[in-house]
């Protein structure tokens, strides 16, 4: 089977993984393969037409033009120690890029110069093979962290891949990238559970749920992702997530001592300057959706 990519190996075949493939497969862009640990996944994607085959063992997945890596991040070195390193391009899909690195390294003895590590800006509250869309990366980001050995073609080659499914691809240090998605990213989905788990607590929760408005759905959406995948980000990318945290805790400290004080002037001024740069926000995404 000739096509761009060749043959495409996915380990993991969750929302991202089966999206990936779902994606490739429509477009023809390549053969795709994939194994899951829940054979039910696999079962799943052949049916639906996600893949064209189930692989039994994460050793096949060596046998492929390009691998990607889309399990769990804290899940990596148990399936890449069963896959030997070969000539093959290796990605990831990761939410956090040190950790990620670093435990390919471990795994491998040292950073293979074919590994391009990436992470897409994409995602659903949905998650599993059943909520794949070949279509969930257009028009959205996918940032890759090249190290100083990554070759410079499979970083190319990788760019190409996910240009083909419809992303805008950046550049970025891995450091870089931990920082900045702890705070757009990780951060807003820990506030999301907690709200909710907090609320859900409550002996009225139900009736709380009951009268929700659209602020409260759009914004506690996300506390229905994956609580793995979650579990796995809050885990490994630490430092940055806590510096953040500890900042917005400030922040919501100063403003209950403002409504405990009555004192609308600085409510308002927050309110002002959050605004603001919301609204700054979504200019910038109607620009770039445009």
């Amino acid at each position: 089977m000739k096509t761009e990519f060749g043959r495409v190996a996915i380990a993991g075949l969750g929302l991202i993984g089966g999206s990936i493939a779902a994606g490739l497969k429509q477009r023809g862009l390549a053969e795709v393969v994939a194994w899951d640990s829940d054979p039910g996944c696999l079962k799943t994607g052949l049916n639906n037409g996600v893949i064209d085959e189930a692989l039994t063992t994460p050793e096949a997945c060596a046998e492929a033009d390009i691998l990607v890596l889309a399990v769990p991040v804290r899940a990596l070195s148990g399936v890449m120690s069963k896959m030997p390193a070969g000539d093959q391009i290796i990605t990831d899909v990761g939410s956090v890029k040190q950790f990620v690195i670093e435990t390919v390294r471990d795994v491998y003895g040292h950073l293979p110069e074919r590994f391009v590590p990436g992470h897409p800006i994409a995602g659903s509250e949905r998650h599993g093979v059943t909520a794949a869309n070949p279509n969930l990366f257009e028009n959205h980001r996918v940032i890759l962290t090249p190290a100083e050995v990554t070759d410079d073609k499979a970083r190319q080659h990788i760019e190409d891949l996910w240009r083909a499914l419809g992303a805008d691809v950046l550049i970025m240090s891995p450091d870089h990238h931990d920082s900045v998605l702890a705070q757009t990213s990780h951060l807003p989905h820990l506030l999301a559970y907690g709200l909710v788990d907090t609320l859900s607590a409550g002996g009225d929760s139900m009736e709380v749920f009951q009268y929700a408005a659209g602020g409260f759905r759009d914004f506690s959406r996300i506390a229905a992702s994956d609580p793995v995948m979650w579990r796995d980000v809050f885990l490994t990318n630490p430092v940055p997530v806590l510096e953040v945290l500890d900042r917005y805790v400030a922040e919501l400290g100063a403003l209950r001592e403002s409504i405990a004080a009555g004192d609308g002037e600085t409510l308002q001024k927050v309110f002002e300057r959050a605004k603001t740069a919301r609204d700054h926000f979504s200019e910038i995404d109607k620009q770039r959706e445009s």
